[in-house]
């Protein structure tokens, strides 16, 4: 049973590794018997790996024609930004009311020792701010709070395979929004910490429409928009 479970986990995590980073090309159907023989691993682990995924809204199961990678819609988009201003605004407030943990400190310290020049590695700054996200929700202490944003980190990261980097420009202004947020978190402000960081996923999302080319109006008509 234990063997069974660790397969089907490692599965899980091998294969949710592949689709987020764009691994495989949006009508190019999921096979069981290739992803077996590419990972090493049974058939009934992938199967379950691909259903768990699916109900992640990573996957999309079409009958009788396969399993995809699900192609995110403006919808999508719009719907994960809601719920990741839910979520980590109050991951914000509450890492402000907590204080900062020293992973979070090792962020902020990343972040700051960036070069200030026009020499910047877009890429690397990204994943810092994530490593910054993930570091936030965990200074929350609350395990559930942390597991609800693993998932959406995962649909997040699907959603933006088109856009792997942002402008140096808003890379830069990323930076500053991160150090302004770490800035509330230390000072145990957690009003501000949430404030700041409302606006930095605003900023993060209206930059995302502009590179996508995403009609950026209010929302009606647009749920078969996709991107």
């Amino acid at each position: 049973m234990l063997a069974t479970s660790l397969g089907r986990d490692r599965a899980y995590a091998q294969l949710r590794d592949l689709v987020i980073s764009g691994e495989f090309a949006p009508d190019e159907p999921l096979s069981e018997r290739s992803l077996s023989t590419r990972l090493g691993l049974g058939r009934t682990p992938i199967r379950e790996a691909l259903k768990a995924l699916a109900q992640d809204g990573l996957l999309t199961i079409h009958p009788m024609r396969g399993t995809f990678v699900r192609q995110m819609s403006f919808d999508d988009l719009r719907e994960i930004h809601e719920l990741r201003l839910a979520l980590e605004g109050m991951a914000a407030y509450l890492a402000a009311t907590r204080g900062p943990t020293e992973a979070l400190r090792s962020c902020a310290e990343e972040l700051r020792r960036i070069p200030a020049g026009a020499v910047l590695d877009v890429e690397e700054a990204q994943q810092i701010g994530w490593a910054f996200h993930d570091e936030l929700f965990r200074a929350t202490a609350n395990g559930r709070l942390a597991q609800a944003y693993d998932n959406l980190r995962a649909q997040s990261g699907l959603a933006l395979q088109k856009m792997r980097q942002y402008s140096v420009e808003r890379t830069r202004q990323a930076i500053n929004e991160h150090l302004d947020i770490y800035a509330a978190v230390a000072a145990n402000d957690p009003d501000a910490a949430q404030q700041r960081m409302w606006r930095h996923l605003s900023s993060a999302f209206e930059a995302r429409l502009t590179a996508l080319g995403a009609i950026r109006t209010q929302y009606p008509g647009q749920g078969d928009h996709r991107v």
